[in-house]
């Protein structure tokens, strides 16, 4: 199905070209969100006479959204989750997670706006994107973590699982030189004592 574009969508074009699409994907997403009209005749006539409009709203919109994502832009927001020894979530970090961290920090975003590549499923600093216009996409970080103590960590750059598993091997070896000595001390007992 042809469709004129009324803004960017990604993979597909900018405002005003005409392109081939799947009739679902017009049908179920482009046409609802008023982000496409069907390419005939008609519709390029209203095209041509509304573009002027068309394309003021979409840099006014684009303008808001870079605002926005000024104060966006490399923050961090903290998630504190259950997890396993090895790092492991009990479940996944979603898209709405980050929405509500980022509205108790004082900023508005939709589920739609989170683009999360890959699930979230370790503790660790993530990075994402935001997607604010389709012309605007601003970087976030989400810092996920068992406590506040080790987010704090986290954040200073220290790996979590490379301190601990540096404090269990400094704790093994301990134990086992420990239980070394006991063992030589309970050899000796045992040895007969030379009468020389």
């Amino acid at each position: 199905m042809k469709i004129i574009l009324l803004e960017r969508v990604d993979n597909l074009g900018h405002i005003g070209d005409e392109v081939t699409v799947r009739p679902g994907f017009a049908r179920n997403f482009l046409f609802p969100q008023h982000k496409a009209l069907r390419a005939n005749e008609a519709n390029r006539k209203i095209f041509v006479a509304q573009k002027a409009q068309i394309e003021a709203r979409n840099a006014a919109a684009r303008a808001a959204a870079s605002e926005a994502g000024a104060g966006l832009e490399g923050k961090v927001f903290v998630l504190i989750r259950s997890a396993g020894d090895s790092g492991q979530l009990y479940g996944s970090v979603s898209a709405r997670d980050i929405c509500d961290s980022a509205e108790s920090a004082g900023f508005t975003l939709g589920r739609n706006q989170v683009v999360l590549d890959r699930p979230i499923k370790t503790i660790g600093m993530h990075a994402l994107r935001v997607r604010l216009h389709p012309e605007v996409v601003v970087g976030v970080s989400v810092n996920v973590a068992r406590s506040v103590d080790e987010a704090t960590r986290q954040a200073r750059g220290e790996d979590v699982f490379a301190s601990a598993m540096a404090e269990d091997r400094a704790l093994a070896d301990e134990t086992a030189n420990a239980l070394y000595e006991a063992n030589l001390e309970a050899e000796a007992d045992r040895l007969p004592a030379d009468d020389a």
